[in-house]
């Protein structure tokens, strides 16, 4: 005769896992995402396209 595969009490432990945390990690990491595009244009409005890639090519070589 064919055995059931899992039991219903695993069934039951594994129905909700925790979401909750992942969808608060998720939606933190696009608001941040969002501020620094938005930082981004900002920059970009304000001192123009040459500006601001020297002003990104500076930093990155600052790093290294």
């Amino acid at each position: 005769m064919v055995q059931p595969i899992s039991t219903r009490q695993g069934i039951m432990a594994a129905a909700r896992p925790q979401g909750r945390v992942a969808s608060m990690i998720a939606w933190g990491a696009a608001g941040i995402s969002a501020l620094v595009v938005l930082g981004a244009a900002a920059l970009w409005f304000h001192y123009g396209t040459a500006v601001f890639f020297e002003m990104i090519a500076a930093g990155i070589s600052a790093c290294f």
